[in-house]
């Protein structure tokens, strides 16, 4: 079956990670997977969540959005309507538990990283692109608090990234393709984000029978992809964080 892009069942969309791509945010970055696009920043508060006050211990949450235009047609933003709708509201808690599962956050002490991950053009797979990318914007804010004396090193155990996997089929057969654009995505069979760690761990696993259900062996199959496109995700956030990466 040939994919609306051409590429192999198993090759990851073109991947660009533009560093320090904001003068303000103790960390920022503009992550690029084909067509989708978010910037992703870490700010530094000195101040815990309201839970972890007297115990020493930091946060990181997150907040996430689409611009109107980011997507085919205009999309209101959150504010005209007063709320957040339930989709972002997932995905922004989907953001802070992959972080902070990879943090040690009694050493940030009583201080949060706030993380906002905003679409700026959506193809598809924009929480996973937001989770890659916010990555590295904390990793980045965090060597700032070292460099300005707040911790004495940077508190993450490992590395976290993410990406899609689906099942794409028809009348010839079915095929499982890694790294779904929306044309893809929104024809799957079955649909699953994968959160994992560079040590081959999983964070999160999100799948969905969007068309029918799906076999075990399909679902390990989904598993194996995704472990490999994480792990190509995983050596380019290495090469953007450079020396960085080496301390962690």
């Amino acid at each position: 079956m040939n994919r609306v892009d051409n590429r192999e069942f198993d090759e990851l969309r073109k991947v660009k990670i533009t560093n320090h791509y904001l003068m303000h945010p103790e960390g920022s970055v503009l992550i690029e997977m084909g067509d989708t696009k978010v910037i992703c920043t870490a700010s530094v508060e000195e101040k815990t969540a309201q839970h972890l006050k007297g115990t020493g211990k930091g946060w990181i949450t997150a907040e996430y959005g689409m611009l109107p235009r980011s997507t085919e047609t205009r999309k209101q933003r959150d504010s005209s309507r007063g709320k957040i709708d339930g989709r972002t509201m997932e995905i922004q808690r989907l953001i802070g538990r992959s972080l902070r599962s990879v943090t040690e956050l009694d050493q940030l002490g009583e201080r949060t990283i706030w993380i906002d991950c905003d679409v700026i053009q959506a193809d598809g797979g924009t929480r996973t692109a937001s989770i890659t990318g916010a990555f590295i914007a904390m990793v980045e804010a965090m060597k700032w608090m070292k460099e300005n004396g707040m911790i004495e090193t940077i508190p993450v155990k490992n590395f976290v990234s993410a990406v899609s996997v689906g099942i794409l089929g028809d009348e010839e057969g079915e095929t499982i393709v890694l790294d779904l654009p929306y044309a893809e995505d929104s024809a799957a069979k079955v649909d699953m984000n994968i959160v994992m760690t560079d040590q081959g761990e999983y964070i999160e696993v999100q799948g969905t029978g969007e068309d029918s259900p799906f076999h075990p062996k399909q679902l390990q199959q989904m598993l194996d992809l995704a472990a490999k496109g994480c792990e190509e995700l995983n050596r380019i956030q290495k090469q953007i964080l450079g020396d960085l990466s080496i301390a962690l």
